[in-house]
């Protein structure tokens, strides 16, 4: 990796890289605000459900919303991963739920604000030097990911999203840092009570533990880091163990999270009735993540053409190519090393299961789900570019990704 900094003063080359972090950080918890202020998603779940953790309940007492809770009698059952609600508790317990529900706005546009301030640290520590290049690659993950959009949008279903790029970027940070068994297993132990199928990142981080510890073959089990592995496994002990509690105590069965018993609209509850996870629900996935486009026209009952200005997403998903183009960069990463087949691999596992789930993400604006792989990829085009630059075809489509997320702002209001 390259040193662009050599012949300047250390302390001073710090302080001005520092300053542009927090700049690029305050610049987007900005434009976060300014994007959602106007927004109510109307499901702060997560607050009241911390609320109800905080009164030794593990349910609500209603509903937000007609869609995706599970009813049991009078209790209303919030089924989506639990560490967000849990985290919000030291808030929740400070200012109350409906004083956090009225902030919600605010609060994402804080997590997301925090996001890009850990792709910069990130970005400092995957070798990229020069100031420029760490802004256009936050900016990259900022502002040309759907992690605008679920910002804007906010609600339960956005939330976790935000939270869990959180928990990866820093469990990446550590990556490239100390690595400490205790610390990643935490992380992931969070990530995956976030989102589920951040579960499949486990293995890429205990092989990180086992590269610490100068291990070069997992194929001979005399060297096998045995005591950081169990150290490793220990940290995520707890959210597994919480994880299985909490779907017994709530459904009567470790296994049930449940996504198999909220309700959902009639188009969805089709779907879900073919598997909760099942192949048949590949192709639509594949389309969404990869091929859709937006409408730029259709025609009228009287064979007019209406035109969209701009072009008007359905909702259902949109081409990652098309909302995250920048990410392309990561193809220019060093192939023979170890660390970018095993980020690629990753980031290839964490997204199977969205692609065999029945939701699709709806209602969403490009493939939201593509956020739990994303900070594998982002770390990929890091790589990339601390050892090759960043070259002018990249900014490009940086810029071009930017325009069709900032797009999606209007539509988040008018879709």
């Amino acid at each position: 990796m390259r040193d662009r900094t050599s012949g300047s003063d250390p302390a001073e080359t710090d302080r001005r890289t520092l300053a542009f972090g927090l700049g690029a950080v305050a610049l987007s918890f900005l434009i976060y605000v300014l994007a959602s202020l106007r927004f109510d998603a109307g499901r702060p779940d997560f607050f009241y459900l911390a609320d109800a953790f905080l009164h030794g309940r593990l349910w609500l007492d209603r509903t937000f919303g007609p869609w995706d809770n599970v009813i049991i009698g009078d209790r209303v059952y919030v089924p989506f991963a639990p560490f967000p609600a849990i985290a919000f508790t030291p808030l929740v317990a400070l200012i109350g739920p409906v004083a956090a529900d009225r902030w919600e706005q605010i609060i994402d546009a804080a997590i997301a604000a925090i996001d890009v301030g850990l792709c910069w640290w990130l970005m400092g520590r995957l070798g990229v030097r020069t100031v420029v290049e760490r802004i256009w690659l936050v900016f990259l993950l900022g502002f040309s990911t759907q992690i605008l959009w679920v910002t804007t949008r906010g609600g339960v279903w956005h939330t976790g999203h935000l939270i869990a790029m959180l928990l990866t970027l820093t469990g990446l940070v550590e990556t490239f840092g100390r690595r400490r068994p205790w610390l990643l297993g935490l992380l992931v132990g969070a990530a995956f009570l976030t989102r589920a199928p951040l579960a499949l990142a486990a293995p890429f981080f205990a092989w990180v533990v086992a590269d610490r510890e100068g291990v070069r073959s997992l194929f001979a089990p005399s060297s096998w880091p045995w005591r950081s592995w169990l150290v490793y496994g220990i940290a995520i002990a707890p959210a597994v163990l919480f994880a299985l509690w909490y779907n017994a105590v709530r459904f009567r069965s470790p296994l049930e999270s449940g996504y198999g018993l909220a309700s959902l609209p009639e188009f969805l509850a089709v779907e879900r009735a073919q598997g909760l996870f099942s192949i048949s629900h590949l192709n639509a996935n594949i389309d969404y993540l990869l091929l859709k486009l937006p409408k730029l026209f259709e025609s009228r009952p009287d064979g007019s053409i209406a035109w969209f200005l701009p072009p008007r997403p359905d909702g259902l998903g949109m081409s990652i190519l098309l909302t995250s183009p920048g990410l392309l960069l990561a193809l220019r990463a060093d192939w023979r090393s170890r660390m970018t087949i095993a980020l690629g691999l990753t980031a290839l596992a964490v997204l199977i299961p969205s692609l065999l789930y029945y939701g699709g993400g709806w209602l969403q604006y490009g493939y939201r789900y593509a956020l739990d792989s994303i900070p594998f990829v982002i770390a990929m085009v890091g790589l990339a570019v601390a050892r090759h630059g960043l070259p002018a075809w990249g900014k490009v489509l940086i810029v071009f990704g930017m325009v069709i997320n900032v797009l999606g702002v209007y539509w988040a209001y008018n879709l």
